[in-house]
């Protein structure tokens, strides 16, 4: 399915300044970024407005400051230290987002040139996209790019605001992210296996809904499974995450898989402990035969069969959400073990952001996957269907 906005190639950029909202939201440790993921996915299209002679202003948020001001723990610094490492480009940093400090900055911008502006979130007026917010930022460019497809789906300052000032159009990664979660549920080479997984059925109903209606076998794990176990009239899920209010929904679904020709897999067993923690002790039991004094937090033996062998049937897969509490290494095996099978199959392999990529690079399978999204948020949404509010600001091809 072809993107349907303008991108920066539709534009002239030479001799321009292009203001680039970038997702550098970056883990950091000690004012080091541990995962670059994020940065290098936004190299492509800095390296090509460089290319082409624009005068480059990158912003971004990065964690969740309170947006009263600076917070120098979430200073955008190191990312742009990270930048300059990973490209060999002369990357300039201002500590200042709306003030006199960072227009100045931008102001001796030149054609080539790339600056990094501190977090866009140390003022809470960003989220609420405030028009005086808008407007600032505008002022730093003449075009505008969105390259930050993980927050493409928050109407908020920094990412639909410019558009309603200055052209704006799409970077190479957010064109990519689109065309890759649109094309795949348009016209998957089948079977087509989805994975989902998390904690909560509630917050993925859009989602589970759409994948019955596109899929030919939604894999369910993780702790939603729980509350599907309890749908189809198991007594009891011990002390395992489960959402009552939600089961009547699931069993909805359940029903829905079936008219549809949807096959649902659920786990067959479970591995259940008495506590939740690093020490914890794990057993396996029955999905049916879970003691009321037990919590589940992975999928069992059977179960990790069961799914790697739809995996290895499958033409295509997508996977959000993980099997288990995979953080804690005894409960991460179902999680791993369906990872490698996604990594050994010769499927086309979409993983769907979130906690699914944490798990791919944990085990050191990213560059087995076909696409690994960088937006959990937006990727779920463009999933179920839904119109991203920063896509839809800018310009039409």
């Amino acid at each position: 399915m072809a993107f349907t906005k303008k991108t920066v190639r539709d534009i002239d950029v030479a001799g321009k300044r292009v203001l680039m909202r970038v997702d550098f939201n970056v883990p950091l440790k000690d004012g080091v970024v541990t995962d670059d993921t994020r940065v290098r996915a936004a190299i492509p299209t800095i390296q090509y407005l460089k290319e082409h002679n624009a005068g480059i202003v990158l912003m971004s948020h990065l964690g969740r400051p309170k947006g009263d001001g600076p917070e120098p723990e979430l200073s955008l610094r190191p990312a742009a230290d990270k930048l300059a490492e990973l490209t060999g480009y002369d990357v300039k940093f201002v500590d200042d987002t709306y003030g006199e400090k960072a227009a100045e900055a931008v102001a001796a911008v030149k054609p080539g040139d790339i600056l990094v502006l501190e977090n866009v979130r140390f003022l809470k007026a960003e989220k609420k996209n405030e028009p005086e917010v808008a407007e600032r930022l505008a002022s730093y460019g003449d075009v505008f790019v969105l390259d930050a497809f993980g927050t493409a789906h928050r109407a908020q300052g920094s990412v639909v605001g410019p558009a309603a000032h200055i052209p704006a159009v799409a970077g190479f990664l957010l064109e990519k992210e689109v065309d890759t979660l649109t094309s795949i549920f348009a016209e998957p080479e089948r079977p087509f296996v989805a994975i989902v997984g998390g904690s909560k059925v509630s917050s993925k109903i859009g989602v589970l809904d759409h994948l019955i209606d596109s899929a030919d076998t939604l894999v369910i794990g993780g702790g939603m499974a729980y509350t599907f176990f309890l749908a189809k009239g198991y007594k009891t899920v011990g002390t395992s995450l489960q959402e009552p209010d939600w089961i009547e929904r699931a069993a909805e679904m359940l029903r829905k898989a079936e008219e549809r020709g949807c096959k649902i897999l659920l786990p067959v067993d479970n591995v259940v402990t008495d506590h939740f923690g690093e020490d914890a002790e794990g057993e396996v039991v029955a999905s049916d035969s879970i003691p009321e004094d037990r919590m589940g937090m992975d999928i069992g033996p059977k179960t990790v069969e069961l799914y790697c062998e739809a995996v290895k049937a499958a033409k295509t897969v997508f996977w959000n959400g993980p099997m288990g509490v995979f953080e804690i290494e005894q409960f991460s095996k179902g999680t791993e073990a369906v990872a490698r099978a996604i990594a050994a199959s010769d499927c086309t392999s979409i993983i769907g952001g979130g906690d699914s990529v944490a798990a791919i690079n944990k085990f050191g399978l990213a560059d087995k996957m076909s696409w690994i999204s960088t937006g959990g948020g937006a990727s779920m949404e463009l999933v179920e269907g839904k119109a991203l509010p920063g896509v839809e600001a800018l310009l039409d091809a």
